[in-house]
């Protein structure tokens, strides 16, 4: 550790006022960390009249909330962004920086990362400190997922990386904890200068998040067929849950990227994970071996998907899964009468 930088610091990313899962995901991690090395945690949050969200940020594990709320920070932009957040870095000398790997995490990072002249892990799926070096510990998924890389920036500090939503946990909620709130001030005065926002069009877009859902039904290429997809749908309707896929179905075409699971996909913690016709791959693995309870279907019996199993199923998904709609839809009649 460089006697120079301390702490652990998180971008907190909002948007239109409303906290994003994967920093309070983060919050978590850095608790963590921040704790191993007897340090504290920084969020910092931009935005324009987002004061209220600072004490959501203390229950969830910070000791320090570096706040700028500028109507200049309403809307993300990577310029002004960039400057406000490099100048907090380079003003509190975190020896840890972490943000999340989404469109504006992917978008800000680097540009920071190079701004400040240090190095930054993307993607990364654990954050670990090394015992014997004290260095960060950054691994990730390399090749298409067939190596974890492990990625250490010994010589250059923050040590910068950005972490998918859904991998850390969220550390449990604590109502009573308090911190500090330090406002910062930045200059953003001419910054727009050279291009001004007219108008934001959203496209109404029905996308389900498999992230934070509570069941996900995920299909792997042992289902055969696209057609079949139907199947799962229906179990899903009658479960209350989601449709999700392996890696191979994403690559067939058959679901969007957005519902793949794995190293290279998303990581889940469903409360139910059921895998129809998905052998196990470590990859895949990964991505949902913490869901609460994992049910299996495969007719091979030797499957290492049943390796993790709570409940493993031998059978032709074909008719397996069509008698569990028919329990699950019974029971929901059941109830209902």
């Amino acid at each position: 550790m460089s006697n120079e930088h301390r702490h652990v610091l998180v971008f907190v990313e909002q948007r239109e006022g409303i906290l994003q899962r994967v920093s309070l995901e983060l919050l978590g991690k850095a608790r963590k960390l921040a704790d191993y090395r007897n340090q504290e945690v920084i969020a910092v949050l931009l935005g324009d009249q987002v004061k209220e969200m600072v004490d959501e940020l203390y229950h969830y594990g910070a000791d320090q909330v570096i706040l700028t709320d500028d109507p200049a920070l309403k809307v993300y932009m990577t310029e002004p962004y960039t400057k406000v957040v490099s100048e907090v870095i380079r003003s509190h000398k975190p020896e840890i920086c972490m943000f999340g790997a989404t469109a504006i995490g992917r978008d800000l990072a680097p540009r920071i990362a190079a701004r400040i002249q240090t190095g930054l892990t993307a993607d990364c799926t654990s954050l670990e400190i090394d015992e014997d070096t004290q260095n960060l510990l950054m691994t990730r998924p390399a090749f298409g997922g067939n190596i974890m890389a492990t990625i250490i920036c010994p010589d250059h500090y923050p040590q910068m990386s950005t972490v998918r939503p859904g991998v850390m946990q969220l550390m449990e909620k604590d109502n009573t904890r308090q911190g500090q709130l330090i406002e910062f001030e930045s200059d953003l005065s001419g910054l727009s200068e050279g291009f001004k926002i007219l108008e934001i069009v959203k496209t109404i877009k029905e996308k389900k998040n498999i992230e934070d859902a509570n069941i996900l039904i995920s299909a792997g290429r042992g289902i055969g067929s696209q057609e079949n997809l139907k199947l799962l749908e229906d179990l899903a309707d009658s479960l209350g849950g989601v449709v999700s896929a392996s890696r191979a179905i994403v690559d067939q075409g058959w679901m969007d990227r957005n519902f793949q699971v794995g190293q290279t996909g998303k990581t889940v913690r469903p409360d139910l994970y059921i895998a129809c016709g998905i052998s196990g791959a470590i990859q895949h693995l990964a991505g949902m071996e913490e869901s609460d309870l994992i049910i299996a279907i495969n007719k091979d019996p030797n499957a290492p998907i049943f390796d993790v199993a709570d409940i493993g199923i031998v059978g032709d998904l074909k008719k397996v899964l069509p008698e569990l709609t028919k329990l699950m839809n019974l029971e929901i009649t059941t109830k209902a009468i």
